[in-house]
């Protein structure tokens, strides 16, 4: 018959520590917490990490540019995958003027690939808010960029916005906040809609999600901040700010979340911008301007490659449908004979 060993008196808690540390059906976890706390100095600030395997909302879908099946798989899966956007819908060879700093970042983001356009936030797991700005200065002129969402867009915020050099981009790496907007010196759009700036938020736009494509305006002349979803304004989000050095920045709390800058545009406010931007007013609706406009076969490229992304861009509301317009014909205009005592 096995004899069953009783523990020594001197090794067995007291009742009342176990009833301290058993207490509640408190599980192992905690407990390991509660250790691991307790033997922190109380002059050192303790910050606990939880890999975020699963996202604390719902990615937003259906809003992306294009419907690609990879973005649909992606973006429907019950967890956050760690596999990005694969569909270079809207990516096409534009170029960039400028591209992300890797000197200015957060310590938990990296740059893909050599050209240092596409952003990961919090490659393995997310204990704040990771930011990245744009590698230079952007002050007088115009000044075009788009950002594509090639992740599941959730979490307590993925931004997109301009801010100046006085933004510190690691004073929320150990807590969740919407950093963009946060003081006067930085503007941002959240993917839910809302624009945020001098710590207050305003209900902006509709949502964005994993395959949308998020285009920045800034004109230095007006001094305006205008932002695009998939092509299509959706309103100017800040006025007066004429003489400021802004940088394009993103931020993001989400765990393996990424995005990719696909262009990046600058041009002086010459006459021919003016020219192409009251062009485009005359034709909000169209899809392409420069394809409709009658202009000379050696004038189109030279648009297309300049300020091809004035043209391009809507200027009408998302929810209006596109029209695609036929080519416009020129009337020859008839010879006028002027004589020499007209002109006096």
């Amino acid at each position: 018959m096995s004899r069953r060993l009783k523990p020594h008196p001197s090794r067995r808690p007291s009742a009342q520590k176990r009833s301290r540390l058993w207490d509640h059906s408190l599980d192992i976890s905690v407990i390991i917490v509660w250790f691991c706390l307790c033997g922190q100095s109380e002059y050192e600030p303790v910050t606990v990490c939880v890999p975020a395997e699963l996202p604390p909302v719902v990615p937003v879908t259906g809003e992306s540019f294009c419907q690609c099946p990879a973005q649909t798989e992606l973006s429907s899966d019950a967890q956050i995958s760690p596999y990005t956007l694969s569909c270079t819908c809207g990516e096409e060879e534009q170029g960039c003027d400028w591209v992300w700093d890797e000197e200015s970042k957060s310590s938990s983001v990296s740059l893909s690939c050599s050209d240092r356009r596409k952003v990961i936030f919090h490659s393995e797991y997310s204990c704040g808010t990771a930011a990245i700005r744009g590698a230079k200065p952007l002050s007088d002129g115009q000044h075009f960029w788009e950002i594509k969402m090639t992740s599941p867009v959730y979490g307590t915020d993925m931004m997109v916005g301009v801010g100046t050099s006085e933004v510190n981009l690691d004073q929320f790496k150990h807590s969740f906040c919407s950093l963009l907007g946060t003081d006067e010196d930085s503007w941002g759009l959240s993917y839910t809609g809302h624009l945020h700036h001098k710590g207050s938020k305003v209900n902006f736009s509709s949502r964005f999600g994993q395959g949308s494509i998020i285009g920045v305006h800034l004109d230095s002349w007006h001094g305006t901040l205008s932002f695009y979803k998939n092509r299509r304004c959706i309103g100017i989000a800040a006025t007066h700010l004429q003489n400021k050095r802004l940088y394009p920045m993103v931020c993001s709390t989400a765990a393996k979340s990424s995005m990719k800058l696909i262009r990046s545009h600058s041009a002086p406010t010459t006459l021919q911008y003016l020219c192409c931007m009251q062009l485009r007013k005359m034709l909000p609706n169209c899809a392409d301007a420069l394809h409709v406009l009658p202009l000379p076969p050696g004038l189109r490229p030279l648009l297309s490659k300049q300020l091809g992304w004035v043209l391009t861009l809507g200027c009408a509301d998302a929810s209006h449908p596109t029209v695609q317009l036929k080519p416009l014909v020129l009337i020859p205009c008839q010879t006028i004979k002027i004589h020499s005592l007209d002109l006096l």
